[in-house]
């Protein structure tokens, strides 16, 4: 493994400890169950407008190559592989690898799983069709280098895919008053707010990194149906983005 200044290894202790439930849907990792729904929708239909793919397909990314990065107990992965691609997914938890990889051998999923970081993807001169980071960009320990190295990773004419918190008084007061202490949906001390990051912060990092930006989409919590869902204009608390680096 390359040395990293990217991982922040506080942050991966946190989630180490809890790795054996990231299939739960009723454990610590349940809001990422709830909102996977609207991840892969979002991800799919970005995707299958960035590479012209038919969206009557059952598995459109045929043919395209996908990185996970942070990808966890393998939430996104999977999903992904179901849909064609051939997909690499890493995070320097090991734990949660072994988790993943455990649960897609149950099922039969070809995900190829790494333990590591972005650098040793860039160092190994590797480049994908698709790339994803999805709420990982609040726990790296400094994003503008995270991107750069990312950069490197997303081939010409590909497309990133970001999902992170925004840095307002909203999201302190639901990303972590509520979500964390009020409800439990996380441990308490999961986020650092000062970590959180404006869709003009990272637009702009975006744009030194060299990636054209092509939509912010807002996602919201609905309490009345206790679920996500994907909403345009409103990213107070959480959004994704996606840009795409020229071919």
């Amino acid at each position: 493994m390359t040395v990293t200044n990217t991982i922040d290894m506080a942050e991966i202790e946190k989630f180490s400890r809890i790795a054996a439930k990231w299939w739960d849907p009723a454990g610590p990792f349940g809001p990422l169950h709830r909102l996977n729904p609207c991840r892969l929708g979002y991800i799919r239909n970005r995707a299958i407008e960035a590479f012209g793919r038919d969206g009557r397909d059952l598995t459109p990314f045929t043919g395209l190559t996908a990185l996970d990065i942070g990808c966890g107990g393998g939430l996104v992965a999977e999903p992904l592989a179901r849909m064609g691609a051939r997909v690499t997914a890493v995070d320097a938890d090991a734990a949660a690898i072994a988790a993943a990889r455990a649960h897609a051998a149950e099922r039969a999923v070809d995900v190829d799983y790494r333990v590591g970081a972005v650098e040793d993807l860039a160092a190994a001169g590797l480049g994908f069709d698709l790339v994803l980071a999805l709420e990982v960009l609040e726990h790296v320990a400094d994003r503008p280098a995270f991107l750069a190295q990312v950069g490197t990773l997303v081939a010409p004419g590909g497309l990133l895919i970001l999902s992170t918190l925004n840095r307002t008084l909203a999201s302190l007061a639901l990303g972590i008053g509520v979500a964390e202490h009020a409800l439990r949906w996380v441990e308490p001390g999961t986020h650092d707010w000062r970590k959180f990051v404006r869709p003009s912060e990272l637009a702009h990092e975006l744009r030194q990194a060299g990636f054209d930006l092509v939509d912010v989409t807002g996602l919201v919590f609905d309490p009345m149906r206790g679920e996500f869902r994907l909403k345009n204009g409103d990213v107070r608390v959480n959004y994704f983005m996606a840009a795409t680096r020229p071919a």
